[in-house]
Order: structure tokens, then sequence, then C-alpha cells
């Protein structure tokens, strides 16, 4: 007879080895097809100093790695990115409720907020170095920029979008208004500001990159600006895919936070 913690555990192995050809045909497979038409490019290109091949890339990762530029610049640019993810986030959230909530403040800030919105941030950064300077001030004043006009527009559709029957058959128990924003209002909000927040991480990543590229000691984008300039061209692939490894891991991180926190509320994937 089969004992029971043996039959369990079969269909346990099955799954594991079903998730791991998966991972590997979705993930694993393309990329290895990706880095083999990277190395034949690379050879048909036959100008490794303009068009490095992956293992010289790769040989250039590590030796940024152990020499500790890598680690520097990537901190650098995150601190600034989250700095002004942050507090941008926090306006963007403030506005676009008081936008949703309020049709007089709606009314007023529309026009500005439409048209701010469509400015990039990179056209302003020639701007804010010069009121600012070339600090750190310019550049998270920059990010804040950045991220809080997509987040506004979001909240502001997310309460639009509640169902007036919802609001109605709140306001027939008797809830006063704080109560409707805090137990109505608010959670109806929650997949708009996170879906507002991921495009505002996207926006932020773009713009510390240029502010980096103009005016930084370090930073991915100065990295890739000073390998650009002394013709390293395996560094600034190394800086390309630190950018994107860490771009996706921010976004991981704050999708699993935001479940953890909200999971509740229907978030996307």
């Amino acid at each position: 007879m089969v004992s029971r913690s043996s039959a369990q555990s079969e269909p346990t192995s099955s799954r594991v080895a079903e998730r791991a050809l998966y991972y590997a045909t979705v993930y694993v497979l393309p990329s290895a097809i990706l880095i083999a038409f990277w190395d034949a490019a690379a050879r048909v290109y036959g100008h490794p100093q303009l068009f490095p091949p992956p293992l010289s890339t790769f040989r250039t990762f590590v030796a940024a790695v152990r020499d500790g530029s890598l680690w520097a610049n990537s901190v650098a640019s995150m601190v600034r990115i989250m700095a002004g993810f942050s507090i941008g986030s926090v306006f963007g959230v403030l506005i676009g409720l008081l936008m949703g909530m309020l049709p007089a403040v709606r009314y007023v800030l529309t026009p500005y907020i439409d048209f701010l919105r469509f400015v990039s941030a990179l056209a302003w950064i020639t701007a804010f170095m010069v009121w600012f300077g070339v600090g750190e001030t310019s550049k998270i004043l920059l990010l804040i920029y950045a991220t809080t006009f997509g987040i506004a527009v979001n909240v502001a559709e997310g309460v639009s979008a509640i169902p007036t029957v919802k609001l109605r058959a709140a306001e027939c128990f008797g809830i006063n208004r704080r109560q409707m924003f805090v137990w109505v209002v608010l959670p109806a909000c929650v997949p708009f500001i996170v879906a507002g927040m991921r495009l505002a991480l996207q926006n932020s990543f773009t713009a510390i990159i240029a502010a980096e590229m103009l005016a930084a000691n370090r930073g991915l984008g100065f990295l890739i600006m000073s390998s650009r300039i002394f013709l390293q061209t395996d560094r600034t692939y190394v800086a390309i895919v630190a950018l994107g490894v860490l771009g996706f891991l921010t976004d991981f991180l704050l999708m699993r936070a935001a479940r953890g926190f909200a999971g509740r509320y229907q978030l996307g994937d």
C-alpha cells in the first residue's frame, strides 16, 4: 500500500516540475535565444569596441561589481528615484482625491493638470537646473514633477468611476463624509492608485537617467554618459541592463507591497 505522504509528494513534485518547465520555456529559453542573437550580431558587426559581445559585457559587469562602481551608481540613482517618487506619489494621490471628490477643485485644476502632464519632465531639465542648481534638489523636484500628474489623473478617474448606487447605498446606512471617504471612496481608488504609481515609476526612471546624463557625478545616467565619452560601450550595456533590472525589481516590490496591504481590492497582475 502506498503511504499518504508519498501519495501527496508525487503531485507536489509534479507541480514543481511543471512550474520549472514553464519558467524555462517562458523566460530562460527566450533569454538564451536573445543572447545567442546578440553574440551572432556582434560577430557579424566585427567591432567589439563599438558592439561588444555578451561575454565581454559580462566580464565588464563582473569588474564593475568588484570595483564597486556599479553599486555606487545604482544606489545613487535609486535614492533619487525613491525620494522623488515617494513625494510625488503623495502629492498625486492627494490632488487626485480632491479633484475626484470636489467638482469645483476638478473644474479649476483640470486644465493645468492636462497641460503639465503633456509637457515631459525631460523638457524641464535645463530650467530646473537653472532655477535649483545642478545638485540633488533639482533632480528630486524633477522626479516629483514626473510622478505627480499621472497619479492625480488616475486617482481622480478612480473616484469618478465609483458607482452611484454604491455611494447611495452607503448613505442609506447613515455614514458621514469621513466614513464615506475611509470605507467607500479610498478602497475603490486603490487599484487606480497602484496603476498610476506603476506608470509614474516608469516616468521617474526615464527622467532621472536624462538628468544624470546632463549634470551628475554619479548615477546610472552618469555611467552611461561617461562610458559614451570614453567609448566604453560594454559599460554602457552594463548600465542599461542594471537599469532594467532595477526597474523590474522596484515594480515587483511595489506590487508585492500593494498586495500585502491592499490585496483585497482586486489589484491587477
